[in-house]
């Protein structure tokens, strides 16, 4: 599974140049064929993305004679600089990161040729406001838009592209072909004037996977074909399918790693019911009420500072209580912790070649050991806790600090919304690396790998989301 989906990644790569540069302080790679010459696409990925989630529609275009430029915003990916001012204002964070995108566009030699737009979620409404502000944009390809300014007068040549399971962004992408030719369906081009507009909808898709949609990414080429009169006989890969195969395989092939492992005697840890909804109950509700008035401002990252509390809190009270019921861990095995430390990098490798940043910038690191504070003792409770449990123990101990986290949410909704979007990066935490971290428990015990995963999720959660100055 492992070779199969490397092949087909690799082949999306094939005759593909890709170079780094940078406009200023943003960071750009450029996605060419060696001898190309055809128009230029500028690339934008959405909240909390990096261009590197961009690929599944950067290379296709590269293949077909494009060049493709994709950037990251700030506060993403390797960008240094933080997102900056106000986010619910229009002149605000919005209109700085188009002055951005205007600068990643103004460094381009485009001789004349208008520049084609792509952009995903947060970009669908920045590129839209930057279109309608130059005369030297052509067609655009908006992903999951959702962009207000989008009306019956402009952007002249868009298409929208949105997940079949997206259902209200679905919703306004009909709307806004509908701006166009009121009876106009999905599938169709509306045409009116100076307008072309066009709406499809990603079959099987939501909003990260319709980044890899092989009939998205065929409109897409497509409709930049349509205005610049060009045709493309470049094969649309499984991409989306080889990431998921390449990582899973990751996941899978470290079991007989793992079993080469010495082991130890681990003992079963013994819970009663009473016990084990104390020990998640009680932290599910006071993690919150304790974390919440303290306010916690600074980290420069978005709710940073509050999830690291948070985890400490949640984390601490339960090796409180494991502690006082005699449950505690076993000597350290270093062993385990370095190969459950190697093996986690090799798995960010390849997300990062392939799928999404996962290499911080040294301004992040400061911020990776902050959260490693909570993210350690959480850890180390939820390996205690589920080291040697069944599937459906495993589930609770883990919807627990989730629903944790809602409960922190509805105490304050304005200031802690973000932590809605922390919730999927955590259960692709437990799915793939507290699955590999499990394979080291039964084995080793849950020290090691309490340890290892406690400072691989400080790592994940510092590099996920942007960095972030009210400023």
């Amino acid at each position: 599974m492992i070779i199969l989906s490397l092949l087909v990644l690799e082949s999306a790569r094939h005759d593909v140049v890709v170079s780094k540069f940078s406009v200023g302080a943003t960071p750009v790679t450029k996605y060419a064929q060696a001898d190309a010459t055809g128009p230029q696409v500028v690339v934008a990925h959405g909240f909390a993305g990096s261009q590197q989630m961009m690929q599944g529609y950067a290379l296709p275009l590269a293949r077909a004679g494009y060049q493709v430029y994709a950037f990251e915003f700030q506060g993403h990916g390797r960008h240094p600089d933080p997102m900056m001012g106000d986010v619910n204002a229009l002149d605000g964070t919005t209109r700085l990161l188009m002055a951005q995108s205007d600068e990643v566009l103004n460094a381009l030699d485009a001789q004349g040729v208008p520049i084609a737009l792509l952009g995903h979620s947060m970009a669908t409404d920045i590129l839209a406001r930057v279109a309608l502000e130059r005369p030297d944009i052509g067609p655009i390809v908006l992903i999951s838009a959702f962009s207000q300014v989008i009306d019956a007068i402009g952007p002249n040549d868009l298409l929208l592209v949105t997940g079949s399971w997206e259902p209200g962004l679905r919703g306004f992408a009909q709307e806004a072909l509908r701006m166009v030719d009121p009876s106009a369906v999905e599938d169709e081009t509306a045409v009116s004037v100076n307008l072309r507009r066009r709406a499809i909808a990603a079959p099987f898709a939501e909003h990260v996977s319709v980044l890899h949609s092989r009939a998205g990414r065929a409109e897409a080429v497509a409709w930049l074909g349509g205005f610049y009169e060009r045709q493309s006989a470049s094969r649309i890969l499984p991409t989306g399918t080889a990431i998921l195969g390449l990582l899973a395989g990751i996941v899978l092939l470290f079991r007989p790693v793992a079993a080469h492992l010495p082991r130890r005697s681990v003992p079963a840890i013994q819970l009663s019911k009473v016990q084990i909804a104390t020990v998640l109950a009680l932290p599910m509700v006071i993690a919150p009420i304790v974390a919440v008035p303290l306010s916690l401002d600074f980290l420069p990252v978005l709710v940073a500072d509050y999830l690291g509390l948070h985890l400490f809190v949640f984390g601490a009270i339960q090796l409180g209580f494991l502690w006082f019921w005699k449950v505690r861990p076993d000597a350290m095995s270093w062993t385990a912790v370095a190969l459950l430390l190697v093996w986690c990098a090799l798995f960010g490798f390849l997300l990062d070649r392939y799928a999404a940043n996962f290499w911080p910038t040294l301004d992040r690191l400061w911020i990776i050991a902050a959260l490693t504070m909570g993210a350690v003792p959480y850890m180390l409770a939820d390996t205690l806790l589920t080291a040697q449990a069944g599937i459906a123990k495993r589930l609770l101990v883990r919807t627990a600090f989730l629903v944790s986290l809602g409960i922190a949410v509805a105490l304050d909704f304005s200031g802690l919304f973000f932590l809605i979007m922390i919730a999927p990066v955590l259960v692709l935490f437990y799915l793939v690396f507290g699955t590999m971290g499990r394979d080291v428990a039964l084995r080793s015990g849950p020290l090691a790998p309490g340890l290892a995963l406690g400072l691989v999720l400080a790592w994940a959660l510092g590099v996920s989301f942007p960095l972030f100055s009210g400023i």
